[in-house]
């Protein structure tokens, strides 16, 4: 039996200049929600402050210190040391919504009740930009039905480009145990495979209409930043590598709904993998590009030809000059959208 209704993991490194801000915003949860603050070999001081917190708050935070691994193996520890039935990642710089907060606990509370289990709760997210006072809210209203157990057949509809990012996700705990779901080290964009590795186990879920997750943007050095990303290029692939890789669509993937989905959100990271070595102007990434579409193509030509000649891939891997000036220009045209840089 689990003791806490759910657990909150805070991945840190050198955070003290905004953590606390995270922190805060989930206290209010009280005991039934775990808040572990996992400190990944800080070297300011954000150690000291996630022990204050626990001691502050003894019966709900806990600070747990480890070597640095990166994100991915902070996520890991959370997992590891979860006592929540639910299982919640909020990153350091971000924070959740006071009223959406408490609603959303409310909701998990009844699906806690239940005789069988959701393994998903899915909420909005938004993404915040304060020194442009912009704000762009994630709905994904389009997509499921609300206020309702729900299972893939049920989706409404496919729409690519409305990824349910990690910052919408709301995990069983005890699914992403028994899929033995493990993040890679010193590997940026990890969230990706948080979310897509445990979708073929999703049975039932639940969508909640609430702006829940602020997603803050405009930290220097953030990893969605185009300089730092072309700069970790190589991570991008690699965890594009094992998205292909982790699933098998057409044989683990037994829902066709979700098979769609699955292949949508294959489609955007492989597009955003090729635009990101167009953007980098390096004939060493374009052909990194390259053999990214042929191993795909080689793994699985069903695969390949749903994502090669989807609305997205066929707008970036069009070969030569005439695709790579295409890539950019779509990279540069969501990054205004979004408000990226």
């Amino acid at each position: 039996m689990s003791e806490k209704l759910l657990t909150i993991a805070i991945p840190c490194y050198n955070s003290q200049d905004y953590m606390d801000k995270a922190v805060r915003s989930v206290l209010s949860g009280g005991d039934k929600v775990e808040i572990l603050i996992v400190d990944d070999g800080s070297l300011d001081d954000t150690a000291r402050i996630a022990d204050r917190y626990e001691e502050e708050y003894p019966n709900i935070v806990r600070a747990i210190h480890q070597k640095n691994g990166g994100h991915g193996v902070a996520v890991n520890t959370g997992i590891r040391e979860a006592k929540g039935m639910y299982f919640k990642v909020l990153d350091s710089d971000d924070w959740f919504e006071k009223n959406a907060y408490k609603k959303y606990l409310d909701t998990l509370e009844m699906l806690s009740k239940r005789e069988e289990l959701v393994d998903l709760l899915i909420t909005n997210f938004v993404y915040e930009k304060p020194s442009e006072n912009h704000r762009r809210r994630m709905l994904f209203r389009a997509l499921f039905p609300t206020d309702k157990v729900i299972a893939w057949e049920d989706m409404k509809r496919n729409i690519k480009g409305f990824s349910i990012l990690m910052h919408a996700v709301t995990y069983r705990t005890q699914l992403l145990r028994d899929i033995g779901l493990e993040l890679p080290a010193h590997t940026f964009y990890v969230d990706n495979l948080f979310v897509y590795e445990p979708l073929p186990h999703v049975k039932k879920f639940y969508y909640l209409d609430e702006d829940l997750y602020r997603y803050y943007i405009g930290r220097e050095g953030q990893s969605i930043t185009e300089q730092t990303m072309i700069r970790r290029i190589d991570q991008q692939f690699a965890v594009n590598y094992r998205m292909i890789d982790a699933v098998d669509l057409y044989k683990d993937v037994k829902s066709p709904r979700l098979r769609a989905y699955m292949l949508g959100y294959l489609e955007m990271i492989t597009v955003v993998s090729t635009s990101l070595s167009h953007v980098s102007k390096d004939p060493v990434n374009y052909e990194k590009a390259k053999k990214l579409w042929q191993y795909i193509k080689d793994k699985d030509k069903r695969v390949y030809y749903h994502i090669r000649f989807g609305i997205f891939g066929q707008a970036v891997a069009k070969p030569g000059a005439l695709g790579r000036f295409i890539s950019v220009k779509c990279y540069h045209l969501t990054q205004w959208f979004m408000r990226f840089n």
